[in-house]
């Protein structure tokens, strides 16, 4: 079963596409869920009326066909992570869906899956902005 492949940027919550050690590579890409009471549009964060782009720290994801409002913790539950990768440990090229839960490891936000033939784990952290001294 292949997983759909995204068509745009405008279709996704969140994508990245990283080098693993040893050769390996992981694209992973979360798509916009579709709005649970209108079902015409995908949900999405409120846009900025004078500028017309996406307010970024948003806690809330809104549809913007009928306005319904959804908190962050509470949309970014139910989305799925869909995971092109090619294992850095057995070089198993393979493609994944699991449910879109960071975890802290080691303080870092982390996307943990686990490889289909040699069962290693395999770790997306979120990246971090570097600090200014």
């Amino acid at each position: 079963m292949a997983i759909e492949q995204p068509d745009s940027m405008e279709d996704l919550v969140y994508f990245t596409r990283r080098k693993l050690e040893n050769d390996g590579n992981v694209m992973l890409w979360v798509f916009k869920q579709e709005c649970p009471k209108c079902h015409k549009a995908q949900m999405g964060k409120p846009v900025n009326e004078k500028t017309g782009k996406a307010k970024i720290r948003a806690k809330e994801y809104e549809c913007p066909a009928c306005h319904y409002t959804v908190e962050k913790e509470e949309y970014e539950e139910g989305l799925t992570a869909n995971i092109s990768y090619v294992c850095p440990h057995c070089k198993n090229d393979s493609e994944k869906q699991v449910p879109f839960k960071r975890k802290k490891v080691k303080g870092v936000e982390t996307l943990r899956f686990e490889c289909d033939k040699c069962h290693k784990t395999i770790d997306v952290t979120k990246k971090m902005k570097a600090v200014k001294k």
